[in-house]
């Protein structure tokens, strides 16, 4: 396991630097920070001196090499805009990012495992045709088509649901979360099931196939031939399986779901991290967009390794160790 620790991390260390080099690469391309930070009446001479301050005229190698060296401190940089540590902003709204994550994860898992096992277990239902279906027409909708017809019906025609903010946060164990209150879950419910519907379908068609799959395998003919009842095959013998290929595409997808909160955030105007994107993005706070995009990516690796070691512990064909 210690091996295997330091493999990954060695690989993660890696990872990152790639990551910090693009990230850090693009922000040229996004447009003149100073537009934001000064006005129209300055002079040329006055940005030119500005940007020497800010270092903006340094070479591109200078200047990655010194925001490395910062990076490794834990400092990206000090956003334009809010004149905080940029990290620190990112951080300030990660758990309103997380709160929707956690939540669209909690609908993917409750929905896709009974709806996916039982569309393999009797595929020619009408149940299953109507499941299969609602997955092809699920993987068709954009999120942010999703996101205005849940808008639309629950919100302005039935009136039963907010359409937009946070609501209340509280506090568990000292972490900031709209699970804590009624009110923060009431806000929760339809940015979650948003989130949600980009991955649902994938995951009841991914299951269904796989399970499909491990029901004709040879163990699972032999459990019914030892006389084995139903429910034991299908959720002991075959569904154990059957989770292996999902468990590694969720981990990817969980990553790539704080990724997707950039829409689901942007119409419901969710305080997230994907909101203080777009925001970044509009005012060219280039140091909150490189904070960001480094935290996304630490986010993918950090979710990945602990697939991995997951992975490990379902399967036992598979060694951590090193070892035969």
């Amino acid at each position: 396991m210690f091996a295997f620790l330091i493999k990954r991390l060695a690989q993660a260390i890696v990872v990152m630097f790639v990551i910090s080099i693009i990230s850090f690469s693009i922000q040229d391309n996004l447009g003149d920070p100073l537009r934001e930070l000064v006005g129209q009446s300055v002079s040329e001479e006055e940005r030119q001196a500005l940007r020497d301050e800010l270092g903006l005229n340094d070479p591109f190698l200078e200047r990655y090499l010194r925001f490395a060296e910062n990076a490794v401190q834990g400092d990206l940089g000090t956003s334009y805009f809010f004149k905080e540590p940029a990290l620190q902003v990112i951080l300030a709204k990660l758990p309103a990012t997380l709160d929707l994550v956690f939540g669209a994860t909690i609908i993917i898992i409750g929905f896709s495992v009974p709806l996916g096992v039982y569309a393999a277990i009797k595929p020619r239902s009408l149940l299953s045709k109507l499941v299969m279906g609602f997955s092809t027409v699920g993987i068709s909708i954009p999120v942010f088509l999703t996101a205005i017809g849940l808008i639309y019906l629950f919100s302005i025609e039935l009136g039963w649901m907010p359409s937009y903010g946070r609501g209340e946060a509280g506090h568990i164990f000292g972490w900031d979360t709209a699970f804590a209150t009624t009110d923060g879950l009431i806000h929760l419910v339809l940015p979650c099931i948003t989130l949600a519907s980009i991955m649902l379908p994938l995951f009841i068609r991914l299951i269904r196939s796989e399970m499909m799959e491990v029901l004709q395998s040879e163990y699972v003919k032999f459990a019914r031939a030892k006389g084995l009842s139903p429910t034991r095959i299908y959720f002991l013998h075959a569904l154990k399986n059957t989770m292996l290929p999902v468990i590694t595409v969720g981990g990817v997808q969980i990553g790539t779901m704080v990724a997707y909160t950039i829409l689901t955030e942007t119409v419901f105007q969710w305080p997230g991290m994907g909101f203080l994107f777009l925001e970044a993005v509009n005012r060219v706070d280039t140091p909150l967009i490189v904070a960001y995009l480094i935290v996304v990516g630490a986010i993918f690796v950090i979710t990945n390794t602990i697939v991995d070691l997951i992975y490990g512990l379902v399967n036992p064909t598979v060694k951590l160790f090193g070892g035969k």
